[in-house]
This record gives structure tokens, sequence and C-alpha cells, in this order.
């Protein structure tokens, strides 16, 4: 009797299988998926993505893989994603903290209770900073605050040090949150087990470190924690009272310093109120003064005279994106990028290929036959060997309406493009460069992004000075340069995975990064310009809207707009990834999911280049008018 032979399994199985039973134990759930793909590693409430170990992997690279499962089995057991959301920020730098913050707890837990979990989790974070970019920062622009303070949380909370490749980052922040928020350090401990009070806890460090404001369930909660305050005052008074009339002088003192205290707070909250008042009153003048009339000026060129300032551009930055990085991580970041352009490229190719065939088909050869003059047409040959004077032998090439273009991709580097969404659009970015680049487009890559968050030297300049009123936009530009439209492809795909670079992505100015691609673009000799705008929201940066009104940033890109769509030769279109950018842009569209933003871009292409569409919906700009 013949038996079947047992089929043989991959290496890495028994250990696959391994990891996923000690996920599921750690984290109480039988029935979590746990899967092993190449790419970034993931996690959702039913599944955990975990990176796929080599055939023969190391003991450091085991190690890491239990790292991530660790973290993420740890965070399926130990944390409530209804209690997060209701507890955290809505978005921007604060959520990042926050969420970072809650990261690092619910890891303590675990290093502190297993010392195997503890080296697991350690080598995880030595390999997420092992490009060492933060090994030699100097500025706080360039050492984000989330990473900053999730390591000092975990050296609290473990007594582990951070990794060597971070101590500088953390020194760069170390003063300033010890300094603000040294009461909240020392009640971490203290709470590290109860989510909702770290939670309220991480809250209080937010404010402590002005990155948010107090909320009204936070006001509601240290309203009730006063009134319990003052009852347990009251009982105290009463005690102090009864003690007898020994501590009279003592009593005298302390009733001193408490009317010193509320004169001081009195005077505190009658300066804030008329700060305030003249805020206000400054916002209402700029509302009912109407504009002077400017007869050839341009929010583009002159900005200041539309209402629009700028503290200082002294800290502004344009770069290309080869020198934000050095080649090696560049190089594996595009690694990295090719991995995930597997996994989109059969979507965005026929996309891609659709848009080609288009292109293409207007630049087609064509040609007018039976002229009296032109060029010699060969086929016609036996008409001029038997008739010398037929007159209807030549040919001639018609004009197509295919015009010298160049296309600019303007794309939103802002930190709520973290993730999925700025992976997308990196992708789908070197898909159409290709594309277009062998249909004779040329193209351009741009991104937009801050140099820091809250400010950078820009605001510490503005503080220098006094906080003088109305400084105007408060914080570094950061704008890169990741294709030039004269570039060739493949010289430039490695730059273009610098999107996907850790602590990038900060806030967005998105006026003035629409005037500086149009500027640009203006440059350009191509007979036909098009810039396209890919963006997530309206322009968020928390430093310039913390002392100006909150449209100021929004205000600015309305006119910059404006200018652009009625009076520029070059044809703007946007695109929204959840965010409905048709309030901003006449030439719009909104997407909801990033997956679907290579059949947007592809859509508004080739719109744009057959030129009935294009007649048909684009809307006519008004002339200028001749007055007899």
């Amino acid at each position: 009797m013949s038996t079947q032979p047992k089929r043989k399994e991959a290496p890495t199985e028994p250990l696959k299988r391994a990891i996923g039973l000690c996920v599921r134990a750690i984290a109480g759930h039988s029935d979590l998926d746990v899967g092993f793909a190449p790419g970034a590693p993931e996690y959702s409430p039913k599944h955990v993505q975990l990176p796929e170990p080599s055939r023969v992997p190391s003991q450091r690279e085991i190690a890491v893989i239990r790292g991530w499962a660790d973290s993420f089995a740890l965070t399926a057991g130990c944390h409530d994603e209804r209690l997060h959301n209701k507890l955290a920020p809505s978005a921007g730098p604060a959520r990042l903290v926050f969420e970072a913050a809650e990261r690092a707890r619910v890891e303590a837990l675990g290093a502190n209770r297993m010392p195997g979990m503890a080296r697991n989790l350690t080598a995880r974070l030595e390999d997420q900073y092992a490009h060492g970019r933060y090994a030699q920062v100097k500025t706080r622009a360039d050492a984000p605050l989330e990473d900053a303070v999730a390591l000092m949380i975990r050296e609290r909370l473990t007594g582990l040090p951070p990794p060597e490749s971070t101590k500088a980052l953390v020194d760069v922040w170390r003063p300033a949150i010890e300094q603000r928020a040294a009461k909240v350090l020392k009640r971490l401990d203290s709470l590290a087990e109860d989510q909702e009070s770290f939670g309220r806890l991480m809250r209080d460090l937010l404010r402590a470190l002005d990155l948010t404001e107090e909320s009204v369930q936070a006001d509601r909660d240290e309203n009730e924690n006063d009134e319990d305050d003052k009852d347990e005052g009251s009982d105290d008074t009463t005690k102090t009272a009864e003690d007898g009339e020994d501590g009279a002088t003592d009593q005298t003192g302390e009733e001193g310093n408490v009317d010193g205290e509320l004169s001081e707070t009195q005077e505190t909250s009658e300066t804030a109120g008329a700060e305030d008042l003249d805020n206000m009153l400054d916002d209402l003048e700029q509302i009912e003064t109407p504009e002077p009339w400017r007869p050839n000026a341009s929010v583009l060129d002159n900005p200041e005279a539309f209402g629009y300032k700028v503290f200082t551009r002294e800290f502004d930055e344009e770069i290309p994106a080869d020198q934000l990085s050095s080649p090696e991580e560049l190089e594996r970041l595009r690694a990295y990028l090719d991995r995930e352009l597997r996994a989109l490229s059969s979507a965005v190719a026929r996309l891609a290929n659709r848009l080609q065939r288009r292109l293409l088909a207007q630049q087609n050869r064509a040609w007018d036959f039976d002229l009296e003059e032109g060029t010699l047409d060969a086929s016609r040959l036996t008409r001029v060997i038997i008739d010398p004077m037929h007159a209807l032998s030549f040919k001639r090439e018609r004009d197509t309406d295919f015009r010298d273009t160049v296309v600019t991709l303007l794309l939103d580097n802002s930190g709520s493009m973290r993730g999925r969404p700025i992976m997308v659009a990196a992708c789908c970015a070197d898909i159409l460069a290709r594309t277009l680049e062998r249909c004779g487009v040329k193209v351009e890559i741009l991104g937009f992004t801050t140099r820091a968050w809250k400010g950078g030297q820009a605001r510490e300049q503005w503080l220098a000075a006094g906080k003088p009123q109305g400084p105007g936009r408060l914080n570094d530009l950061r704008h890169i340069i990741y294709k030039t439209a004269d570039s060739p492809w493949r010289r430039t795909k490695r730059s273009l995975a610098l999107m996907m670079r850790e602590g990038l992505l900060k806030e967005n100015i998105d006026g003035e990064a629409l005037a500086w691609a149009h500027r640009r673009l203006l440059a350009r000799p191509e007979q036909r310009r098009i810039l396209m705008m890919i963006s997530d929201g309206a322009p968020v940066d928390d430093s310039t809207l913390s002392v100006n009104s909150g449209s100021y940033l929004e205000q600015h890109l309305r006119q910059v707009i404006d200018e652009i769509e009625m009076r520029s030769p070059i044809e703007l279109i946007a695109i929204g990834i959840g965010h409905d950018v048709t309030r901003y842009y006449r030439r719009a569209v909104t997407i909801t999911d990033p997956s679907e933003l290579a059949g947007a871009m592809t859509d508004k292409l080739v719109e744009l280049f057959e030129e009935k569409a294009r007649d048909q919906k684009r809307p006519r700009r008004p002339g200028r008018r001749h007055v007899h």
C-alpha cells in the first residue's frame, strides 16, 4: 500500500505558527487573524499583519518580528479603542503625541511583567530608529515631538533608557518637556494601569505643552474636581477653626496669600479679556473695512497688499529631496516603495495605460494625400512614371492639436497624510510620471510641508521680539522638489521615496505652496501647463492660526486659487482625499478612499487632454472690459 509523501513546509512556518499563538494568547482573542506579508506592519482590531521573515532569519530579525507581534498583542489586550477615541484630540500634532503616549503605555505594561517581551520590544524600537536620522539632531524642527514624548514615557514607566540612536532626539526636547510638565510626569507611574486616567493625564500634558486647548468635557471634569476640592477645603477650614486660637496669626498670613493670589488671578483674567476684546475688534475692522482698489495687483506677487503677512522668510526652505536624506536611506525607502507598488501596480497600470492610449492617439501622425504640392508620395510613383505631369502625387502631414505640455503634481506632505494616503500618492505620482514621460509630456513632482510642528525658528524669533500683534504666517516652510520637469524618471525615482520617511510630514500652508508651484510653471517654455493639487484638507498651521484669525490661511488660499483660475494661463485642477475641495477649486474632484486616487488623477488628465471635453467642462474666464 503506497502512501502519499508528506508535503514539506517552509522553514519559517513553525516560527509563524508559534508567533501567531503567542499573539492570540497575549491579546486574549482566539479569533484574532495573524498574517505575514512584505511591507509595513499593520494592526486592526481583528487583523494583525507582521513582517514576512526571511527564509533563514537571523536572531535580530526574529526579535524584531516578535517585538511587533508583542506590541500589537498588547494593544489588542490592553487598549480600548472607543475610550481612546473619546479622549484623544481630533487631529494634528496633539493627536500624534496622544497616540504615541498611549502606545508607550501599552508596551510598558508588557515590558514590566515579562523580561522576554521587554527585550523583543526594545529590539523593535532599535530597528525602528536604525536609520540613524535622529542620532545627530540639534534642533527641535528636526526632532518629532511625539517620538520624544513616547521615549520619555517609556523611560519613566520601565526604567529602560532610549536607544543610542534616539538619545539626541530626546535630549533636544527633554528640558522643555520636564520644565513645563514636571507635575504631570510625576503622576505617570500610578496611572499606567488605568487607560482612562492615563488618557486624562495625557490631556493635561498636551495643555502643558501648548498643543491643545481645554475641551468642554475637560472643563466639566475640572469643575467637578474643583467642587470636590472646595468641599474638602471647607472641611479643613472647619477643622482648623476648631483647633483653637493659637493659629490665628498663621491663618491671617494664609488669608493674605489667598487675597494676593486672587488679585493676581483677577488681573490676569482682566488682561486676557482685554486682549481678547482687542483681537475681536481687529477682526471686525478687517471684515468691515473695504479693500482698496488695486488695478494691477496680484496676490501671487504681493500677498501683503491682500492682507496676508509673513513674519519672516529667513528660515523657509526650498530643497531637492535627495538633500534631505542620505543615499543609503533613499535606497531603503525606494525598496519599500517598490514593494508597495507591486500591490498597486495592476490597478494603477491599467489606468496609466488608458491615459497613454489617449495621449498617443492624439499624437498619431496623419496625412493628406493626392495634393498638388507637398512631399512626394512614394506610393504614387507609378503615376509619375506613367504621366510625369500628373499633379496629384504629393502628400502633406496634417497638423495635430496636441501641444507641448508640462504637468506639475503638487502633493500635500502634511501629517494627516501619514500612512496609506501618502503611500498611495507616492505610488500614483511614480507611475504617472513614467507614463507621461513615455508620451512626451514632462512632469514635475513637488511637495509642501513645514519644518516644524507649531512653529519653528520663526515662532521663536517672534517670541524673542515680544510677541508683536498680527505677525501673519508664523512657521518655517519646507518646499520639496522630488522631480524637476527636465529630469528623467530613472534619475529621480529614489527621491520620490522620501515621502515614506518618518517625521517628514508636518503641517500644511496650501496657499503659499500653490503660489510657489505656479511660479515654477510660469517659467517653463511649454505651450500648455497643467498644475494638479493633491491634498487631504484645508490649510492648517497651529502656530499661525493661534495668533491670527481662524480663516487666515484659508482666505489666502482662496485668493491664490481665484487669481490662478481667473487670470493665469495655467490650468489648475485639484483632488481632495477625504475632504471636499470643490468649495475651493472650480475644477476638482473629491475621493473618499486613497485607493481611488489613481483613477481620479487619470480621469482628470484624460479630461484635460481631450480638447472637446476640456472646452465643455472648463469654465470661461472673463475677458478684460474695454472702455471706448
